[in-house]
């Protein structure tokens, strides 16, 4: 007779993640949801005053014909003002992340739910949490740093702007 072994259990599923910081606080954001990482040169400065913007918009980037409208992390997540090095250009978005700096790639293979103690605009801003080297880093959800709306909002503000300056 032959020994049944066994079935071999699945190993976890893994989501690539990038590590950075804002603030002296770290933070997780899908590698996947990530175009670009570069530096801060090249943003201009978002000042036309008939435009209603957040403010957590500081800076626009022109990069490859799109506009990106560039949020100060430390603005959105409602901490002391930073010094902001990098500039992470969203996919699939009109949106890039001004953070202190990026730490480095790795994969976390679990996202656990958000504690009760996460209330109000801190449940849309993150997506989980992850244990990264055994530290807890919130995973931030993309899509929060600047919602359609307000993409929309500023973006016809903009050309609105640039527009009325062509004529």
């Amino acid at each position: 007779m032959k020994k049944q072994q066994a079935p071999v259990p699945a190993p976890p599923a893994q989501e690539g993640v990038i590590l950075f910081s804002v603030g002296g606080y770290k933070f997780a954001i899908a590698a996947g949801a990530v175009k670009e990482i570069r530096g801060t040169e090249g943003l201009t400065a978002f000042k036309p005053r008939e435009i209603s913007k957040p403010g957590k918009l500081k800076h626009t980037l022109e990069r490859d014909g799109t506009t990106y409208f560039v949020v100060d992390a430390s603005a959105h997540f409602q901490l002391s003002p930073s010094s902001p090095a990098r500039v992470m250009v969203l996919r699939n978005s009109c949106t890039a992340l001004l953070v202190d700096s990026t730490d480095r790639m790795t994969d976390i293979s679990a996202l656990h739910a958000l504690p009760r103690a996460f209330v109000g605009d801190e449940r849309v801003w993150y997506r989980g949490l992850a244990v990264v080297g055994g530290e807890v880093v919130p995973v931030v959800n993309p899509a929060a740093f600047l919602s359609k709306s307000e993409q929309e909002v500023v973006r016809n503000g903009l050309e609105r702007v640039r527009g009325s300056a062509l004529v």
